[in-house]
């Protein structure tokens, strides 16, 4: 009878282990929250007007810190964008608040560019886009060995621009930027005449090591393609070209100006 109870005992001690293994490897769903949302890496433009440039000034007024009152940054490691096309400076804005961009001093940029509007880019741009850009003074030392000796070291980045290398397959940098580097609007090829030296040779290294966060990668493999088959004495010498590439006719109304007769006090 003892043994009884005790096969009795052992028989519900085991029923209640298992229902406690059932209960322990048992899995009970946790709710669906929904969805995760995520950032959009892209800015809508299309909803936006013409950039307004007397409300852009206004929004600009934090980018005089870096670039300057009126666009033209006189420390080399903060471009040059007086006279940068209004389309190209909001696309830039876009990409840093995006964080597709993220190379050079472009962290910098973030607290400023991330809440504001497609619109406020475009005014931003618009504004920077009325300015005169400055241009510095082109390298023209003498180059002593190599495959350019005899011209002078700007020399070697003006005939790249001027006329590309055919038998590497490079093609004139101003058949998209035009002959004073103005670039051109339409499909947004950036203002590059005048622009630091430092700041040009930056942005061919990076073109040139081939990589990038931007989801629309079209310009960037384009000027990656060319990059790619420079020399860094090329890169160099392009940057201190450009730094020096302005408009003639600037020059002769600056002349104008040294030549007018100022007012009797």
């Amino acid at each position: 009878m003892r043994h009884a109870r005790v096969i009795a005992v052992s028989a519900v001690a085991i029923s209640i282990l298992g229902a406690a293994a059932w209960a322990q490897t048992s899995i009970t769903p946790l709710p669906d929250n929904g969805p995760i949302q995520t950032a959009s890496l892209e800015i809508d433009f299309s909803k936006t007007q013409w950039g307004d440039a007397k409300a852009g000034q206004t929004k600009a007024a934090a980018c005089a810190a870096c670039h300057g009152a009126d666009g033209n940054a006189s420390i080399e490691m903060y471009p040059r964008i007086a006279g940068q096309s209004e389309r190209y400076s909001a696309q830039q804005m876009a990409l840093i608040a995006t964080g597709q961009r993220t190379s050079g001093a472009a962290v910098a940029m973030v607290p400023f560019v991330k809440d504001l509007t497609a619109q406020d880019m475009r005014d931003i741009g618009a504004f920077f886009a009325t300015q005169k850009g400055a241009a510095g003074i082109a390298d023209d030392t003498a180059v002593a060995d190599g495959p350019y000796k005899g011209l002078k070291f700007y020399e070697i980045g003006q005939q790249l621009y001027r006329g590309g290398d055919v038998a590497r397959g490079l093609p004139a940098c101003m058949a998209c930027h035009g002959p004073t580097g103005a670039g051109n609007p339409g499909p947004a090829y950036p203002h590059i005449g005048g622009q630091h030296a430092s700041y040009v040779s930056r942005r061919l290294q990076e073109y040139q090591a081939g990589r990038t966060g931007e989801t629309d990668k079209t310009h960037f493999q384009i000027m990656a393609s060319v990059a790619s088959k420079l020399t860094e004495q090329e890169i160099q010498a392009l940057g201190s070209y450009l730094q020096g590439l302005h408009d003639r006719a600037d020059d002769v109304a600056a002349q104008a100006t040294a030549a007018a007769p100022t007012a009797a006090p």
